[in-house]
């Protein structure tokens, strides 16, 4: 697929990182969470991105860091209203990330009805691995992604067991958010979703595919 600009680094200029809650059956009844008949959706700010070799940080405000690892789908061609027989056209390439989330803040943002902001879009919020090319992995349906934390695992799933299939997605958030070349979308995590604490390193993979390393740290003040 031609592209006007460099995919492989999208982070560097991509412009909106559109996540899926609960796209994983096990995963949603781990948090006792109803499953959804149609994708839960947030967003994260692409100043989220964080690359190996920088620190993940945990909020000053929170003291329960959990680690969500996810398969996510790099756009490189834009559209909107994009129908599902058609979707798989938009798709560049893939990539592997951590949505690292605040879950007491998002207890509390839950109880009080507000958004989850201040859970899921603070600056190191969206460890990265690097690009892979949409030739690499014929089937994203087919994939083993795991986590550990201190060579412990702590995660692992099959992206066969999503809720909604990529395409569906790719089309259900194109009839509400514009896609634009370079934006990421997190397909959800399965199960084991946990805590981490400063120093703590994880470790994350697709089978075959990819794998990268981040290290823990408290934010200074």
């Amino acid at each position: 697929m031609a592209s006007s600009r460099n995919l492989t680094k999208f982070w560097d200029w991509g412009r909106k990182i559109i996540c899926v809650g609960r796209n994983y059956a096990e995963h949603a009844k781990e948090l006792k969470n109803v499953i959804p008949s149609e994708p839960v959706l947030f967003l994260k700010p692409s100043s989220a991105y964080v690359r190996e070799g920088a620190p993940v940080l945990i909020p000053y405000y929170s003291s329960n860091l959990h680690h969500e690892v996810e398969l996510a789908v790099v756009i490189g061609k834009p559209g909107n209203a994009i129908p599902q027989t058609a979707a798989m056209d938009h798709v560049a390439g893939y990539a592997l990330c951590l949505d690292m989330t605040a879950r007491d803040k998002q207890d509390e943002c839950k109880k009080k009805g507000l958004p989850w902001t201040l859970a899921k879009a603070f600056n190191t919020s969206c460890p990265v691995s690097d690009f892979i090319p949409k030739e690499k992995i014929p089937d994203p349906h087919n994939l083993k992604i795991w986590l550990k934390v201190n060579d412990k695992v702590k995660q692992e799933g099959e992206t066969s067991s999503m809720i909604f299939s990529i395409p569906y997605l790719i089309s259900y958030i194109s009839n509400i958010i514009a896609l634009e070349e370079g934006d990421l979308i997190l397909t959800g995590t399965p199960k084991g979703v946990g805590a981490v604490q400063a120093h703590d390193e994880m470790s994350a993979g697709i089978d075959g595919i990819v794998s990268m390393k981040f290290t823990v740290q408290r934010q200074a003040l």
